[in-house]
Formats: structure tokens, C-alpha cells, sequence
């Protein structure tokens, strides 16, 4: 066996269960898998239920273990093995699962194993213990490393020179439309809602000339979806020829997929596109911005909302939308130019100027956004108390929450504390809902399902070593399928004899970036 080749070394560290499951085990000497699985196996056989010990042994290996709730923490040793150092070595195990797992349970232990073999890899190194206390090897495995630091810094550096020059041709390209128009020839495939190109697209053929590109092959694919044109709907039109400069450079050809801009691509991350889609669809999308002061006070709130319409038939090309506003916050509206403003002002209704026209089809159309900009901390949707006071041991830290716009349901709420690296897991006193340490980016995650009327407020008490500055910023993630701003669209119906129109919606709230700084 592996163990007549070895005088006096540990020949495996273990996290097991109770009947011998191997949840995170690390060989020190070479050993087959099906080896390590049967010494394991065999250990809950070999223990006598009716008295305490720390060790077992076999004709071949001795077992020291240390029962830990449900689980065991096992060193196999050879017999030769000093007994003594042994069990101060398996102290040292037992002490380093605490500070990757909060709870001693199989799942816990199974998301953190590789935090778990370098820490034993910190312990142990070709089978002999290495002279290391807790501490060390804390510093040991979050040690930074410079190549990696540099790595990044050039990948940023890479990134940022792509952005810059993505905008740089994002003009060229507009700049050569504005051209175009000018000397009067065929406005390329991006052209103006209501123009020829529009037409075209429209009734399924394809623009293959681009004055821009000349050098590229002509663009031919499926006539199953426009390659995305009628973007000339869309509110922010500059940023949406970026992304359809990028999009070209991408499909070299194919089909060019129309994009909902940074706001909906966000949105499609968090929250599930409805099921049943009507022919008629509307999303009502809003972000926030919101940067807060740790002792009170709003430096800047800003929240951006879009209600965005897609046609799927074009029977229901001419229609107008009814919108609902109860708002009472002071937004700024601001409706698409070729919307009808005089309509959308008398009556709150969404129509193009000219109602012989059709909304595009098969794209998402941009059609009122709106702003909000505060520094009334009133109008806060969700405050953060946080409350760092020193210790004779570091610092206690209570931080609270409260849903001050009650007519919201945020989901998935995560409030990120920072906390100080090298000085183990924040002991949680106090808390409702969950939470979940990140070692690797030195986070405290206070994670709540729900924030509502019904479950309004909430605290978290822990203590950890550190200064009270060491909590900031606090940043703050949730989605909402409540929007802030109270607008909605309550109806649609045909330009002609204003028969309703069935349609499906679907409401987004997301953060952008909510600090306490």
C-alpha cells in the first residue's frame, strides 16, 4: 500500500459525514482516489459508539478526527505518527472550516472546498506540518498578486481604447449619414422613421448599400426579421448608433438583432420576459441613481424611465396608447419627436404625428421617457442606517433599512457592506433575513427576498475587527416589477373608431448605482 513506502507523515486531510462521505478531502502523498474513498469509508466502522476518543487505528493507518456537528474532520496518518502533534494539527484544521463556512453543513463545505484545500494546503505541505497559526494562513491565501494587478490593469486600459474608438467610428458613421442626406442620395440602413428606407424595411426587403463601408460585402440575409433600421424611433438615438455600429462589426453580415439599449439589456438579467406576449407589447422600464451620505443627507437622486412599444402585426400598426400619470414627484416628460406632443399634453395620449402612419413593426420603439432629479431625502425608496461603533475588540456594527415609498415590492434586495480583509469572518448578532461573507472580495451580503409594506423595516447587528470607516461605501441592488414613478399605460386602441386593442405589459424598476457613501 501507499502507506509501507512512508515512515511518519499525514497522508490525507478530510471533511466527511457521519457514515464516511467523503464532502472535501486533500492528499498530501500520492493516493488514488478509490483508496482515499475506502479509508474514509471504513472510518465510522472502526469507531466504538460507547467511548470517547480522538483516534483510531488500523493494522495500516491511524484515523484523528473531531466530530463537527453532523460532520467529522479526519486526519490519516500512518501509525508511526506522533499522536501528539497530530491532534494540535487537527485543531488547526478544525479552526480553519469556521472561517470559510458560516454553517458546518455538506452544502456549505461543498461551495467552499477550494477555499478549504488552500487553506489545508497552507497546514501541510508534503505530508509534515508546516509551522503556521491561524493568522498566516488567512494571509497567506488572500495574498494579492501583482502579475494579476497588472493583468488587469492592461485588460482595462484595452477596454477603455475599444470604447474610445467605437465612439470615434460611431461618428464617422453619423457623420457620413449627415452627408448623405445632404448630397441627397439613399439615406443608409439606419434611415429616419417615415423615409423610404423605413418603407422598405417595412415591407420586408433589405437595404444591402452602405456608403460607410463600401469595402465591406453586401449585407443579404434571411428576410425572416428587418435588420434594424426604424431604431430611428428610439429616444437617445446617438448611444443607439453606437450599438448598431458595434452590432455590424459583429454580424460581418447576418442578421443584425435590433438591441433595447444599456436600460433593457439590464432588465433581461434580473427579471423574465413575460409568458404570453400579445401582438402589442409594452415595457415600462425605470433605473435609479442614487448616491446618499452615511450621516444623512442626498447628494443626488436620479431616476430614468422609458416606456418602450413593440408591434408584432401590422394590422395594429395605427394605434394610439392611453397613458395613465399619477405622478406627484415633479417628473420632466419628454415624448419622441414624431409623437404627437399637443395630444400627448391634452390628453395623455401616445400618437404619431401623423395618424395615417404605422408604428414600426418587429422593433422596440421608444416612444415617452421621463426624468427625475432630487436632493429631497423624502423621496428616498429605500434608506440604509448604518451605525459603526469602536470596541475594545474592534468595531459592533448596526445597520437598518426602511421602505419609505410603501406602494413598492423590491425583490431580491442585496445590501453590500464592505468589511476589513485578514481578520476572519464578522461574528452576526442580530439579523433579518440572510447573509453571506465573501472572503475573496472582503463583502458582508445582507440578503432579503421581499422589502414591502408588510416587511418595511429590518436589521443587521455584527462585530469584526476594524474602523468604522471600513464599512463604506455600502452599495444596494434590488428589481421591482413596481415602477417608482407612478405611469402606466392603461389601454390601446385603433387610430380609427377607437376600438380597444389587446396587449400585454411587463414593469421594471432596477438600480443602476445606490451607495451610502
Amino acid at each position: 500500500t501507499e502507506c509501507a513506502n512512508i515512515a511518519d507523515v499525514l497522508l490525507a486531510a478530510a471533511v466527511c459525514t457521519k457514515a464516511g462521505k467523503a464532502i472535501v478531502s486533500r492528499q498530501f502523498v500520492e493516493m488514488t482516489r478509490t483508496r482515499i474513498e475506502g479509508l474514509l469509508a471504513a472510518f465510522p466502522k472502526l469507531m466504538n459508539t460507547g467511548k470517547q476518543h480522538t483516534f483510531v487505528e488500523t493494522d495500516s493507518v491511524r484515523y484523528v478526527y473531531q466530530p463537527l456537528e453532523k460532520l467529522y474532520m479526519v486526519l490519516i496518518t500512518t501509525k508511526n505518527s506522533n499522536i501528539l502533534e497530530d491532534l494540535e494539527t487537527l485543531r488547526l484544521f478544525s479552526r480553519v472550516i469556521p472561517e470559510y463556512c458560516r454553517v458546518l453543513e455538506e452544502s456549505e463545505i461543498s461551495e467552499h472546498c477550494f477555499d478549504l484545500i488552500f487553506a489545508f494546503d497552507e497546514i501541510v505541505a508534503l505530508g509534515y506540518r508546516e509551522n503556521v497559526n491561524l493568522a498566516q494562513i488567512r494571509t497567506f491565501t488572500e495574498m494579492d498578486s501583482h502579475e494579476e494587478k497588472v493583468f488587469r490593469a492592461v485588460r482595462e486600459t484595452q477596454e477603455r481604447e475599444a470604447k474610445a474608438e467605437m465612439r470615434r467610428k460611431a461618428k464617422e458613421l453619423q457623420q457620413a449619414r449627415r452627408d448623405a442626406e445632404r448630397s441627397g442620395k439613399k439615406v443608409p440602413a439606419f434611415g429616419g422613421f417615415g423615409s423610404a428606407g423605413m418603407t422598405s424595411i417595412s415591407s420586408g426587403s433589405i437595404i444591402t448599400d452602405n456608403i460607410v463601408e463600401p469595402e465591406k460585402p453586401k449585407i443579404t440575409p434571411a428576410p425572416v426579421r428587418p435588420s434594424g433600421p426604424s431604431k430611428a424611433l428610439k429616444l437617445g438615438a446617438k448611444g443607439k448608433e453606437v450599438d448598431n455600429f458595434v452590432d455590424k462589426l459583429k454580424s460581418e453580415g447576418e442578421t443584425i438583432m435590433p438591441t433595447t439599449g444599456k436600460r433593457g439589456s439590464d432588465v433581461s438579467k434580473v427579471l423574465p420576459p413575460p409568458v404570453n406576449m400579445e401582438s402589442v407589447h409594452l415595457r415600462v422600464e425605470e433605473k435609479i441613481l442614487l448616491t446618499c451620505g452615511r450621516d444623512g443627507g442626498l447628494q443626488n437622486m436620479e431616476v430614468l424611465g422609458m416606456v418602450t412599444l413593440r408591434v408584432t402585426d401590422d394590422k395594429n400598426g395605427r394605434i394610439r396608447l392611453i397613458i395613465n400619470n399619477n405622478d406627484n414627484k415633479g417628473l420632466q416628460l419628454q415624448t419622441h419627436p414624431n409623437v404627437d406632443k399637443k395630444l400627448f399634453t391634452a390628453e395623455s395620449v401616445i400618437g404619431l404625428k401623423n395618424p395615417e402612419k404605422s408604428f414600426p413593426l418587429n422593433n422596440d420603439v421608444g416612444v415617452l421617457k421621463w426624468r427625475l432629479q432630487t436632493t429631497d431625502e423624502s423621496l428616498i425608496p429605500l434608506t440604509i442606517n448604518c451605525w459603526p461603533s469602536e470596541s475594545g475588540t474592534g468595531c459592533d456594527v448596526n445597520i437598518e433599512y426602511e421602505l419609505q415609498e410603501e406602494t413598492l415590492e423590491l425583490n431580491d434586495v442585496v445590501i453590500s457592506i464592505p468589511v476589513p480583509s485578514g481578520v476572519g469572518a464578522p461574528v452576526i448578532g442580530d439579523l433579518d433575513g440572510e447573509y453571506k461573507h465573501d472572503s475573496r472580495r472582503n463583502v458582508l451580503e445582507w440578503c432579503l427576498p421581499v422589502i414591502d409594506a408588510n416587511n418595511k423595516t429590518g436589521s443587521l447587528e455584527f462585530s469584526v475587527a476594524g474602523q468604522p470607516n471600513d464599512f463604506f461605501p455600502i452599495s444596494v441592488s434590488f428589481v421591482s416589477k413596481r415602477n417608482y414613478c407612478d405611469i402606466q399605460v392603461t389601454k390601446v386602441t385603433h387610430v380609427d373608431g377607437d376600438n380597444s386593442i389587446r396587449f400585454s405589459s411587463e414593469t421594471s424598476f432596477v438600480v443602476d448605482k445606490y451607495e451610502i457613501l
